[in-house]
């Protein structure tokens, strides 16, 4: 691809635009975030952040970038998958349990409590958006950013 980085900015930003959204559900519609919707918060702002820094660098490396952000989309597939199968087997919780523990003493946690901090169940059950839940949402969105990054990860300068 010959210049992957307006790619790697609408990707960085669909992401920024996907925390927004998350903070909305959260102060807005009062729906309180688990363990697993915090580690996809992370993985959106990890994909975010690594197209950002990617951008503003010299133009050949836009490809490790754009390797190293599908990687980390990937990673957030796996947990929205994770969090669906959590979601189809409500016997199952990640409610208050060490992994929840661990995320809320992490510096961001502290840092940015609003953004970054696990207060809700991952079985709570809220009303689909569209047609989808919160999950399979993320789960769609990581999927295309692992498409589109692997994409100009992958294509060779003509």
């Amino acid at each position: 691809m010959k210049n992957a980085k307006p790619v790697l900015l609408l990707v960085a930003l669909a992401c920024l635009a996907l925390l927004g959204v998350a903070l909305y559900l959260q102060v807005v519609e009062r729906m309180q975030p688990c363990p697993l919707c915090i580690i996809q918060r992370y993985a959106f702002a990890a994909v975010a952040l690594i197209c950002l820094v990617f951008v503003v660098l010299p133009r050949g490396t836009s490809a490790i970038g754009a390797g190293f952000a599908a990687l980390v989309a990937l990673a957030g597939a796996g947990t929205a998958g994770w969090h669906l199968w959590v979601k189809a087997h409500p016997e199952i919780s990640c409610g208050i349990d060490p992994l929840e523990t661990a995320l809320n003493t992490l510096a961001p946690a502290n840092w940015l409590p609003l953004v970054f901090k696990a207060d809700g169940f991952c079985s709570t059950p809220y009303a689909p958006i569209l047609g989808l839940s919160i999950p399979q949402w993320s789960l769609v969105w990581f999927v295309g950013f692992v498409l589109i990054l692997g994409r100009v990860a992958l294509k060779r300068g003509r």
